[in-house]
């Protein structure tokens, strides 16, 4: 049995890209069942620019809550079975949904499933694909040794996933009973809320689907959150990784694992933009946790590293 999706894709003040997104949604190969538009709050002319545009939308309007809050209202009220995601700002690539159709059609069984993702700048210039620049995209580009579809099995794979994912929201796949099960988005959180969700997720789940082509193009904006004020955005996202581990207490080790990868990277992440914001003493006290926690010869070099850059600037 082949898929209905609902696509959700949530706008504030998205005017200006919400017609290019929208199209890509239009012009996929296999067509969504519905297109679940949640503004949040425009004041600008997006809820028109939405009306306008033909095909099977559902437009929903609230006040302006956050995007975690308007991806869960469109999820809630869609009527597919298996939910896909994308941003006001970004767009799919013609056989995004085609290709995780033909493989839930193939294997019902499939937890959830995801892909490679293109990084474009706002005139369209390819910036880099996801995959081949990530070690967990890596280890399953050679696993699938040119195949388009491979699987992502529970173990060392998982962990690697925790630690830095590849892909993101515009190339999740994942039943809409499952979304509403894991409780949907984290709200209250600037940063991280995607990331929040895909590990929860993959705690959940035990086969995965990955797709090795590109999927999606995402969009880097400097006006970005990460790029406005990278150390706050760091520190959220330490936070909201941290706030994980009661979470996923009775998760597999892997997840565990994987977790404490992920939040070590981003303490590093947090040290290094404070280093670059001249905060030097923050720094080592940003990454100086991770020794305490994992000690070892991994996170004694990440200490050194930050000591170091102390050191040069100094």
């Amino acid at each position: 049995m082949r898929p209905r999706f609902s696509v959700i894709v949530p706008v504030y003040n998205g005017a200006a890209t919400i017609e290019r997104a929208l199209g890509s949604v239009a012009a996929q190969t296999y067509p969504p069942a519905e297109i679940v538009v949640v503004d949040d709050g425009s004041t600008d002319s997006s809820a028109e620019v939405v009306a306008r545009h033909l095909g099977p939308i559902r437009l929903l309007r609230q006040e302006n809550q956050g995007v975690s809050v308007a991806r869960n209202r469109g999820a809630a009220e869609a009527t597919g079975d298996w939910l896909a995601f994308l941003d006001a700002d970004d767009v799919y690539l013609p056989d995004r949904l085609k290709w995780h159709a033909d493989w839930i059609a193939d294997d019902p069984s499939l937890d959830f499933l995801t892909g490679d993702q293109e990084y474009r700048q706002p005139d369209g210039t390819l910036l880099r694909t996801h995959m081949i620049n990530n070690a967990a995209g890596r280890m399953l580009l050679e696993k699938a040794d040119g195949a388009i579809r491979v699987l992502m099995d529970r173990g060392r794979e998982f962990r690697a996933f925790v630690a830095a994912h590849f892909g993101d929201t515009h190339t999740l796949t994942l039943p809409r009973e499952t979304f509403l099960e894991l409780g949907g988005y984290p709200v209250g959180r600037a940063v991280c809320e995607d990331v929040s969700l895909l590990i929860r997720l993959l705690a959940h789940s035990r086969r995965v689907g990955v797709i090795t082509r590109p999927m999606a193009a995402y969009y880097l904006y400097p006006t970005s959150a990460t790029r406005r004020d990278p150390v706050r955005a760091q520190q959220e996202t330490v936070a909201a990784l941290t706030s994980l581990r009661t979470a996923l207490g009775a998760a597999n080790a892997d997840i565990r694992a994987g977790l404490d990868d992920a939040i070590a990277s981003a303490r590093f992440d947090e040290a290094v933009a404070l280093l670059r914001s001249g905060r030097r003493r923050d720094a080592l006290r940003a990454i100086w946790p991770s020794f305490t926690e994992r000690p070892g010869l991994a996170s004694a070099r990440q200490v050194l590293a930050v000591w170091r850059g102390l050191s040069s600037t100094a």
